[in-house]
């Protein structure tokens, strides 16, 4: 943990506290965006965080960044923040020097091709192309993987949305030229899928801490028969579903990192990747039960966290995909499902 996390923390929290405000978030729905908010991050430096000090960064570790990406979810964040400074934790995986001009990320399969030195072909939901200058992606020539490094005035961009407003483009390119490449093993890019995995993670368990906090404080506010509902006893039900929910996943991203920073990550992010979707589920759930009529009404934030919490478990690496992928693992090996599961466990009491 680097010693500078929880100044940090305080200070983007102090920021977003004050600049994200319902209105700021609602421009989405409006195809622009609050630039300004953007631009208090760039000032103050906060995405160079996990910057390499070589590079001009701050030399921050994953649990620094990471817990900004929690922040990000809790205040519905309406700016590329995520995006961005991800974009710079792939280029420093491959070795590229880090972007400090607007930058997003797709790091999807069926990349793009490289054909004598030009990259072609679609891709499709990327964050926030339309505002940003660079994009880090995948390509291929002739069955090897690269990341590469690519200019958005070279393509064409058509604007889409997920269902939480927020700008998930489609994006296609034609013998583009490649600004910067390196290749990656196979190796290289499971430990990317894993980071980017537990990126939204963090944003899901922050968008969690949120709709937690609106159910309490709807719940203390809100009268009916004279008295607060937090005392009737299905809202109390509510309201402990959703404290365990927010426990659970606050744990399991903890957990994640903690084992990230240990170098020692492996099958407990698609644990903790499963968990969030169920978990985004149930909270929903039970938070709109609790805000009642009013929680699906524009005028209230309530929404502003479900639909993320619904948009984002359909983006990246999925639940879908980590079960493909544990299932897969385990099918090839010989020990049995328990074995796979408490082994290091029970090597760690021997």
């Amino acid at each position: 943990m680097s010693e500078m996390k929880d100044m940090i923390v305080d200070v983007v929290e102090k920021i977003l506290n004050d600049k994200v405000e319902k209105e700021m978030v609602d421009l989405l729905e409006e195809n622009t965006w609050p630039q300004h908010i953007w631009d208090i991050m760039l000032e103050n430096e906060l995405q160079q965080v996990a910057v390499r000090e070589e590079h001009g960064g701050a030399g921050g570790d994953y649990e620094d960044l990471f817990h900004l990406y929690r922040l990000m979810g809790k205040y519905a964040a309406p700016i590329p923040f995520v995006e961005h400074t991800f974009a710079n934790v792939v280029l420093e995986n491959a070795n590229i020097h880090p972007m400090n001009e607007l930058t997003t990320v797709h790091l999807h399969a069926n990349p793009l091709a490289i054909v004598n030195g030009k990259v072609s072909g679609a891709l499709h939901y990327v964050p926030w192309a339309r505002y940003a200058k660079k994009l880090v992606t995948l390509a291929s020539e002739q069955g090897t993987e690269f990341i590469v490094l690519l200019d958005l005035k070279d393509a064409q961009i058509k604007h889409e949305m997920n269902v939480a407003a927020e700008p998930r483009d489609h994006v296609t390119f034609t013998d583009a030229a490649v600004v910067t490449c390196q290749s990656i093993t196979q190796e290289q890019f499971t430990f990317l899928q894993k980071l980017q995995t537990i990126a939204t993670i963090c944003k899901m368990t922050g968008a969690i801490d949120r709709a937690f906090e609106l159910s309490v404080q709807f719940s203390k506010e809100r009268e009916q028969f004279g008295r607060p509902i937090h005392r009737f006893q299905l809202v109390q039900q509510h309201l402990a579903t959703l404290a365990g929910e927010q426990a659970l996943t606050a744990a399991a991203m903890e957990n994640v990192i903690a084992l990230l920073q240990q170098g020692e990550v492996h099958d407990e992010v698609a644990f903790a990747r499963l968990k969030i979707e169920d978990s985004s589920r149930i909270v929903a759930t039970s938070a709109h039960q609790v805000h009642a009529a009013l929680g699906v009404t524009h005028e209230h934030r309530l929404h502003h966290y479900t639909r993320r919490l619904w948009a984002w478990r359909d983006e990246d690496y999925t639940g879908r995909f980590w079960k493909k992928e544990l299932a897969n693992k385990w099918l090839q090996s010989s020990a049995t499902l328990w074995e796979q599961l408490t082994t290091k466990k029970q090597m760690e009491h021997i």
